[in-house]
């Protein structure tokens, strides 16, 4: 039995793959811009508390829509609280309706 056609065909599956694959690099989301050692600002600063889960939005104790969401936190600090069902997409959804935003600053707890 001879080798060649079997190199051969070996061959055009490894050039078939590689033509075929994608070589792209995917959109990247920063999570955190915190400055190391700030000094506490005596201004009073609006604080939201987000309780997210796979079905869920809760801001403050209230159930809420992502939609709802990003009319009602427009400044001050975001908390983020993740209910063990989340998924990652769920959270990086919210993450992209929050980011851009002037004088917003979001925090992932764990």
């Amino acid at each position: 039995m001879a080798m060649t056609p079997l190199i051969d065909v070996i061959f055009l599956l490894l050039l078939f793959f590689m033509l075929t694959s994608t070589f792209s690099k995917y959109a990247e989301i920063e999570l955190s811009n915190a400055t190391a050692g700030g000094a506490p600002s005596d201004a009073p600063q609006d604080r939201a508390f987000i309780q997210l889960g796979a079905e869920r939005v809760v801001l403050n104790g209230a159930p809420i829509t992502l939609e709802e969401l990003t009319e009602q936190v427009t400044t001050g600090q975001v908390l983020i609280s993740l209910d063990p069902d989340t998924t990652a997409q769920r959270l990086v959804d919210l993450l992209v309706l929050l980011r851009g935003r002037e004088g917003l600053s979001v925090l992932v707890l764990e």
